[in-house]
């Protein structure tokens, strides 16, 4: 646990304030033709515009199918978190880690590729060695000022040539991807040969106690639930995902974390303030009762209070790293390839097992 308490390690983070919602816009809003917007409905009332209107509402439902997040609506709400101010204790956390991870490395990186993570002080930091750093960033209001190279972008669509840095780092942004895979295999090919990548993104555990409480309130006021908080990726899977995208070296590790708070509605302006509320696909679209919230709120400080009062909320923090392949690194064996037995490395005399007949049946 992360703590604020004068002395030692950190294990917790106390964290306090109101909560504040926000509108939920669609996908599909207008159809444009010739510079003109037309309203959805009105569109399906001309035909010239019909069939221009039914193809879009096909492939919109398409999508859907294979669409965990609105990346849209993404945006807006991390556009909205930048205007209003944004909660970076959690990015600084993770930024912090990466930076004394990277400290441990014995090498000097020249060419260095940031990813979407959602502020620039991870990029700012690695350019203090003079490196050049190019910060990939989905708005224009966060990528940071000069001396970074600064690319407007999507991380699952990376806009760079094969090969072009030799370290790329992404904190607190891959979780939102709707191709975790395919958005690792970019990262892979963007790499030079011996090039390192090392990322962070929230995992399972997060957000635990808050998808309960959300869950318990809504079957009790509206006898059902909707999907309110994203599914995060496992840690047992990532070191099997970062294989699958071609990285040599694959590790995997997990920094749970536990932030107190003083009631639900500090932890949901918190969320708010990191672009992290609702942006599912599969979201509920019309505005949540407030008895679903306040009966959240009495069951999250019934369940997951502290002696104190307090709440706690986990976020766990998943920590990747992995290089990109040349003939330099270490390869295991091949199996039978062995000069020496196993016995002799331990001077030890090698006993073959035996079967024996107890007599029994």
């Amino acid at each position: 646990m992360i703590a604020r308490d004068g002395g030692g390690a950190p294990q917790r983070m106390e964290r306090g304030g109101p909560w504040r919602g926000g509108p939920i816009p669609g996908i599909f809003g207008d159809v444009v033709s010739h510079g003109t917007k037309h309203k959805a409905g009105s569109a399906e009332r001309q035909p010239r515009y019909a069939a221009l209107f039914l193809v879009c509402r096909e492939i919109e439902n398409r999508m859907r199918d294979f669409l965990i997040f609105d990346r849209i609506l993404q945006r807006r709400r991390l556009a909205r978190a930048l205007a209003a101010g944004p909660a970076a204790f959690l990015l600084d956390r993770a930024a912090g880690e990466i930076c004394e991870r990277l400290g441990a490395v014995k090498r000097r990186f020249t060419a260095i590729a940031d990813l979407a993570t959602p502020l620039p002080g991870l990029a700012l930091r690695l350019a203090e060695g003079g490196a050049r750093v190019t910060r990939l960033a989905p708005l224009a209001a966060g990528l940071g000022p000069a001396p970074l190279q600064r690319v407007v972008g999507d991380e699952e669509l990376l806009p760079f040539k094969p090969a072009s840095f030799d370290l790329a780092v992404s904190a607190l942004a891959l979780q939102n991807v709707n191709d975790l895979p395919g958005a690792l295999a970019q990262i892979r090919r963007s790499l030079r040969p011996d090039g390192l990548f090392l990322g962070c993104l929230l995992g399972g555990r997060s957000l635990e106690e808050l998808r309960a409480a959300l869950a318990a309130a809504e079957i009790e006021i509206a006898g059902g639930t909707s999907p309110r908080v994203a599914p995060f990726a496992d840690v047992r899977d990532m070191g099997g995902l970062l294989q699958r995208a071609g990285f040599a070296l694959p590790v995997a590790d997990v920094e749970p974390l536990t932030v107190r708070y003083a009631h639900l509605f500090a932890l949901l302006a918190d969320l708010r303030g990191m672009g992290a509320t609702n942006v599912l696909v599969e979201r509920l679209r019309r505005p949540t009762s407030r008895r679903i919230f306040l009966c959240a709120a009495e069951i999250y400080a019934r369940d997951y209070a502290d002696a104190d009062g307090r709440l706690r909320a986990t976020f766990e923090l998943i920590f990747l790293s992995g290089w990109a392949p040349h003939e330099s690194q270490q390869k295991p064996l091949k199996p039978g390839s062995a000069k020496l037995r196993l016995a002799d490395a331990l001077g030890t005399k090698e006993r073959k097992p035996s079967l024996e007949n107890d007599g029994g049946a």
